[in-house]
């Protein structure tokens, strides 16, 4: 069992599973390491995408005055000139992305294969990929949040863009045109124009995941999700096993990888995240939010309110009338309580 603690058991706990996973000190064993080593050469970038993102100021000053002096030709290209750099920083971004979005194809083929026979089985033996699934959904979440907060990101672009097209026209040689060509643009401004969008891609990565792999039931990946929601609920909820992070930044891990699984599981099950039926038992979720510092989970909680808007209906078309409306109005409790969990917070209840 390894650094899979049990979680004594508690009849509150009985319908989930009853592990505490050591986020902080998985190793992995023979039979993870070559998904593993795919996976780390991966996220080894992950810190140093954060790093570069947080640092971004973009070019807010310069484009400002070459748009208010037109005619200025020596503001104009200082513009460019700034914002080319940043353009190349924007790609590395979506370039990494679509990078992770392949680590995570690869670990949920690891953890949703018939190897073992249920999730908790996969949890327990590979905890090392599922510590890997944990660090993906952290960054996630980490850079949606950064990047909701700097809008210099999408304004930079979009000054990118219009300067181009108008740079084509005119037949002006333009640097940096060679690097980002318009179909490549097309999806970096899809990319940068969802609030989320590295949410988003993980979203429709494990959806494509699954419609890959037709000969897995959807319950391999739906309950794998489930179950590491349920782990890290069980683990933040107990102060027990929550005595056992050696550090509080991994409590701040442990709620993002909650966030992250919830998301995930409402945008590929059936029924979603938020109906009766669902896995997750999304009033202890919540409540564990409650929980935390005033201000501390805000981004978290936001992430969770803004996904019902943009990951119910596409999905819409599973259910008949009846379902719909059933989790339409579960859908507007937890958003009730979510929204007056984020009002209480703020007041610093």
């Amino acid at each position: 069992m390894g650094n899979l603690l049990k979680v004594l058991t508690c009849t509150d706990l009985e319908q989930e599973p009853n592990f505490f996973l050591d986020f902080e000190n998985a190793q992995p064993t023979e039979a993870e390491r070559e998904v593993w080593e795919q996976v780390d050469v991966v996220l080894k970038d992950a810190k140093g995408i954060l790093d570069e993102l947080q640092a971004y100021k973009g070019a807010g000053q310069a484009i400002r005055e070459a748009i208010q002096n037109p005619s200025d030709e020596a503001l104009q290209e200082q513009a460019w000139a700034a914002v080319v750099p940043l353009v190349g920083k924007l790609k590395k971004f979506y370039e990494f992305s679509q990078r992770l979005e392949a680590a995570l194809h690869s670990l949920l083929g690891a953890l949703t294969s018939e190897t073992y026979s249920d999730p908790t089985q996969h949890l327990e033996r590979e905890q090392a990929l599922a510590k890997q699934f944990a660090e993906i959904l952290h960054f996630t979440l980490r850079f949606d949040e950064l990047k909701m907060t700097n809008p210099a990101i999408q304004n930079d672009f979009s000054y990118y863009r219009r300067t181009l097209s108008r740079m084509r026209i005119n037949n002006v040689p333009a640097e940096g045109e060679n690097e980002v060509n318009n179909e490549l643009a097309n999806r970096i401004s899809l990319f940068y124009a969802d609030a989320t969008p590295m949410l988003k891609t993980l979203s429709d990565g494990t959806t494509k995941f699954v419609s890959e792999n037709k000969n897995l039931p959807i319950e391999n990946t739906t309950d794998c999700l489930s179950t590491m929601a349920s782990v890290c609920k069980v683990m933040l909820e107990t102060p027990e096993y929550r005595s056992r992070f050696t550090s509080e930044d991994t409590v701040s891990f442990c709620l993002r990888v909650m966030v992250g699984v919830i998301i995930l599981y409402d945008y590929v099950h059936p029924v979603g995240a938020f109906a009766k039926s669902s896995k997750i038992d999304m009033k202890g979720c919540i409540k564990v939010l409650k929980d935390q510092p005033p201000n501390s989970v805000d981004g978290l909680l936001n992430a969770l309110r803004g996904k019902r808007s943009t990951v119910v209906w596409p999905l819409q078309h599973n259910f008949s009338g009846s379902k719909r409306e059933s989790r339409v109005r579960m859908d507007g409790c937890v958003l009730c309580s979510i929204t007056a969990l984020t009002d209480s917070q703020r007041r610093g209840k």
